[in-house]
């Protein structure tokens, strides 16, 4: 699991960072709004952190900008602030969970670990990429108006994949969220239907839908359509 940890006090982000990784997390620690802006566009997250008062801005703001962008990422919010008006300031800037200060970091990684069980925030049920449109409710997938015959494990990878505007999901990631397991079996049978979906959208025009990063997972390749 993936973290990401926006704190500007060395400290804290060194004392807190050693904690998480101790306990088994990956932890990327950026400095301050910039550096988390350019850390996640280049690398996927399963959760991040952020502290309120960072040297370039703020972290409610930075989660603020990440909604509005249509991100997913599950954000838990640091703050010295623990008052109601905070934590609902927090969430009302669309943070999905809220940590005051001083903490424990056993604390904060059940919690990092709840929100990524809980997995990305769905914002809405429809995602369009041209002619592709993926109804995640409706649970159906069509091109230009025809529906693609898929069965609903194909159409689970499909709209995970759909919904992680292009950053690769990994192989355990896939398995975890489609079978509830990464075994041998089920790593077989996702190579087997991610060649049936490039087939089935192939058929109807749509080809290089899923983007194959060896020995890593897969990501959707189609830019999403900016009316969505």
């Amino acid at each position: 699991m993936r973290i990401l940890l926006v704190e500007d006090s060395a400290r804290v982000a060194e004392t807190v960072g050693a904690g998480l990784r101790e306990r088994g997390l990956q932890v990327h620690v950026a400095g301050g709004v910039r550096a988390a802006d350019e850390a996640y566009a280049a690398q996927h997250f399963d959760v991040a952190v952020v502290d309120i008062g960072l040297p370039d801005g703020s972290g409610l703001d930075w989660c603020r900008a990440a909604r509005r962008a249509g991100s997913q990422l599950p954000i838990l919010l640091l703050t010295a602030q623990n008052g109601v008006s905070d934590r609902v300031a927090g969430l009302d800037a669309g943070a999905d969970d809220y940590l005051g200060k001083p903490f424990s970091v056993d604390e904060l990684a059940a919690r990092v670990r709840a929100l990524a069980r809980r997995g990305p925030r769905w914002t809405g049920s429809v995602r369009t990429f041209g002619a592709v449109v993926v109804d995640r409710d409706r649970r159906t997938v069509t091109v230009g108006g025809a529906r693609v015959a898929l069965t609903a494990r194909e159409l689970d990878i499909v709209t995970l994949l759909a919904w992680r505007d292009g950053r690769v999901a990994t192989r355990d990631e896939i398995l975890e969220a489609v079978w509830g397991e990464a075994s041998e079996r089920a790593a077989s049978s996702l190579d087997v239907l991610v060649a049936r979906i490039r087939r089935k959208l192939g058929e109807l025009g749509v080809h290089d839908a899923v983007r194959t990063l060896r020995s890593t997972g897969y990501a959707w390749a189609i830019e999403r359509s900016k009316r969505d």
